[in-house]
C-alpha cells in the first residue's frame, strides 16, 4: 500500500472551507483550492497580492468596505493576537462580479519565538442561510423605522448597528402631544436571531403601551410585567431607559431599568450622568414597594444633548481586559469633539475598535439622541 503522504498544504487544499494566508503586510501568500472554487480567483490571481487590493473587496453586512486596518478582521488577528470564536458574516466579490455572503474566521499565526508573522483567514458560502437573514432584517429595520417627530425645539436622531445581521436592541419616538415626546431605548439579552424576536415583542409593547409614559414609572412597571408574563420561565430580560422629553416645559422625565445612564451635554461639551435605578425588564414581578421603577425628572438648557445608549457602547475590553465603561465612552465622545461635531457612527466605531482587543465589536449598538435647541 503507498504510503499516506500528509502535508499542512495537502490538509488546507483538502478542506470544503476556503483558506489563504497573508503574512504581516497582509500579502497573499497561500490561497487553497476550495478558495479558487467558491471565488472562482485563481492562486495565480492572488498569490503576492495584498488581500486588501481590488480582489475580494470585502464588505460588512451594511455595505461598508472592510479593507481599511481597523475594519479588517483578519488585520485585527495580527495586531491584537486574538483568534475569532464565533463566524463573522462579511460580503467578498467573486471573479465574475457576484456578491458573495461568507462566514469567516480569523487567527494570528506566530513563529517559533513567539512572534506574529502572519494570518490565516477561513470562510464558506452562506449564500442559503442568507434569504433568511435578510427576510428577517428587513422586517426588524420596519418595525424599528419609526417617523421622528419635526419640532425646531428638539430634534430626535437615532444610530443603530446589529452585530450581526439582525440585532437584538429596540427603539422608538413617538409624539404623546404638542409638546412632549416619549421614547424608549431597551436592550435585549444576547444578540442574533433570537434577541431579534423577543424585540418584535417588544415593539409590540411599545405599539400598545406607549400612552402610559405620561408617567414613566407606570410604563416601566406595565412593561416589566407584561415581559414576565409573556416569557415566564425562559428567563430573559431586557435593560431599558424609557421617559418623556417636554419641549414646552425644558424637561426630561426619565425611569432606569437597568440601562446605562443617561447622559445630558451642554452646549459647553460638559458631561453629565443622570443616576439611573430600577430592574431591568423581564427578570421577575414581584418587586418591593422600595425597589418599584422610579421617574426623575431634570430641566434642560438651550443646547443640551441627550444621549441614550446600549451597553454595546461602552461594555468592550482592551489587551489588558480593561473595560472601557461609561467614562471611558464619555472620553472617546470628546476625543470626537461631540456635540460640537454630530454624531458620526463609522468614525465611533473605529474609535471603539481602536481601545479594544477584538476582531470586531462584540454587541449591538444603538444610540438615541435628542438635542433641545428652543
Amino acid at each position: 500500500m503507498k504510503e499516506l503522504q500528509i502535508s499542512a498544504e495537502n490538509i488546507l487544499h483538502g478542506l470544503s472551507e476556503g483558506v489563504y494566508v497573508c503574512n504581516r503586510d497582509r500579502r497573499i501568500v497561500f490561497w487553497s483550492k476550495s478558495s479558487e472554487r467558491i471565488t472562482g480567483w485563481s492562486s495565480e490571481d492572488v498569490i503576492g497580492r495584498a488581500c486588501h487590493e481590488d480582489i475580494l473587496c470585502h464588505e460588512d453586512k451594511d455595505g461598508h468596505r472592510l479593507c481599511g486596518k481597523e475594519y479588517c478582521p483578519l488585520h485585527r488577528s495580527m495586531i491584537t493576537g486574538v483568534t475569532s470564536t464565533t463566524p463573522i458574516i462579511v460580503f467578498a466579490r467573486g471573479k465574475d462580479g457576484r456578491r458573495i455572503p461568507m462566514q469567516v474566521t480569523t487567527a494570528p499565526l506566530y513563529d517559533k519565538a513567539g512572534e506574529v508573522i502572519g494570518g490565516i483567514e477561513t470562510f464558506r458560502d452562506v449564500s442559503p442561510m442568507l434569504v433568511d437573514l435578510e427576510r428577517a432584517k428587513r422586517i426588524q429595520t420596519q418595525s424599528l423605522e419609526h417617523k421622528l417627530p419635526d419640532d425646531s425645539r428638539v430634534r430626535f436622531a437615532t444610530f443603530y448597528m446589529a452585530h450581526d445581521i439582525v440585532g437584538g436592541d429596540y427603539y422608538a419616538v413617538k409624539a404623546l402631544n404638542d409638546d412632549r415626546y416619549a421614547f424608549w431605548l431597551a436592550d435585549m439579552e444576547g444578540h442574533g436571531v433570537a434577541a431579534a424576536l423577543y424585540t418584535m415583542h417588544l415593539g409590540m409593547l411599545w405599539q400598545r403601551h406607549y400612552a402610559l409614559l405620561e408617567n414613566p414609572a407606570e410604563f416601566a412597571a406595565t412593561i416589566n410585567n407584561e415581559l414576565v408574563r409573556v416569557f415566564g420561565d425562559i428567563n430573559t430580560f431586557a435593560a431599558a431607559t424609557c421617559g418623556v422629553i417636554d419641549a414646552r416645559d425644558a424637561s426630561l422625565c426619565f425611569t432606569g431599568a437597568g440601562g446605562p445612564p443617561p447622559l445630558i451635554v451642554d452646549a459647553g461639551g460638559n458631561f453629565k450622568k443622570l443616576p439611573s435605578s430600577g430592574l431591568p425588564f423581564g427578570f421577575t414581578d414581584d418587586i418591593p414597594e422600595a425597589a418599584a421603577y422610579q421617574a426623575q425628572t431634570v430641566p434642560l438648557a438651550a443646547g443640551d444633548a441627550i444621549l441614550m445608549f446600549s451597553d454595546g457602547a461602552f461594555e468592550i475590553h482592551d489587551a489588558a481586559d480593561m473595560i472601557l465603561g461609561v467614562d471611558g465612552f464619555i472620553n472617546i465622545l470628546k476625543d470626537l469633539n461631540y456635540p460640537q461635531e454630530p454624531l458620526n457612527m463609522n468614525v465611533l466605531e473605529e474609535a471603539l475598535l481602536k481601545f479594544s482587543n477584538d476582531i470586531r465589536l462584540q454587541d449591538d449598538i444603538t444610540i438615541l439622541e435628542a438635542r433641545y435647541l428652543a
